[in-house]
């Protein structure tokens, strides 16, 4: 508890980067896309940020459980009605073949 509270007191206006800013990094930080200058200010909020060090590692479960989800079967409904929607996009109201209807 003592620790949360040390790291609540830090002096936000002197960090560059605030909680906001940090939530909308993390992706670009997770896939390894944020630039040098960023990562470091991202990595640096991190260090005195509990709340932002549970949100990333939060994100980090996301992600990683969404590899043991199995893709769910296309749905035929969903196909043709996308099918449909396509087709009249283009001014044609004729299946193709392959298409289905």
């Amino acid at each position: 508890m003592m620790r949360w509270w040390r790291r609540r007191r830090h002096d936000h206006a002197a960090d560059p980067l605030v909680c906001q800013e940090f939530v909308e990094l993390v992706t670009d930080y997770l896939e390894g896309k944020l630039p040098d200058t960023d990562r470091t200010r991202f990595e640096a909020h991190l260090a005195e940020c509990d709340g932002c060090a549970g949100y990333l590692e939060d994100m980090r479960r996301l992600v990683g459980s969404l590899n043991l989800v199995a893709e769910p079967p296309p749905d035929p409904e969903t196909r043709q009605a996308l099918t449909r929607a396509f087709r009249e996009l283009r001014g044609d109201t004729e299946p193709r073949d392959g298409d289905l209807r």
